[in-house]
């Protein structure tokens, strides 16, 4: 058998569930719409028509996407690591030290900039 049969049907069950989900939304979903479920939502931000504003625009939102994304392209890279580390030797030490080091890099940056202050 061909070493990419399973690959293969892996992906094609992902699409059939995915379009199957999307399928089913459009089928069996609410079909009532009114002014305020059709509105702009901004992440608690009033949206305002002219697309501009004068006023400063709030980023505690975008840091808490920050401190998402930082972590789990940490916890991607760190799990499987963590699997076959005894595999890796040396080698893979040190690259996950470097990956260690460099990922605290926007962790400081996050943590100065307030991101990790949830009291706000």
């Amino acid at each position: 058998m061909n070493p990419y049969v399973p690959l293969l049907i892996m992906i094609a069950a992902a699409a059939v569930i995915a379009l199957g989900g999307l399928v089913a939304s459009a089928i069996f979903g609410p079909k009532k719409y009114n002014r305020v479920k059709v509105m702009n939502y901004e992440c608690g931000v009033e949206a305002t028509p002219n697309g501009g504003s004068s006023r400063r625009f709030p980023v505690k939102y975008f840091l808490t996407a920050m401190t998402f994304i930082v972590f789990d392209i940490e916890v991607v890279f760190l799990y499987p690591w963590a699997v076959a580390h005894d595999q890796l030797g040396l080698f893979g030490l040190l690259a996950m030290a470097t990956f260690v080091a460099l990922i605290t890099v926007p962790f400081i940056y996050e943590w100065r900039r307030g991101g990790l202050d949830w009291s706000e």
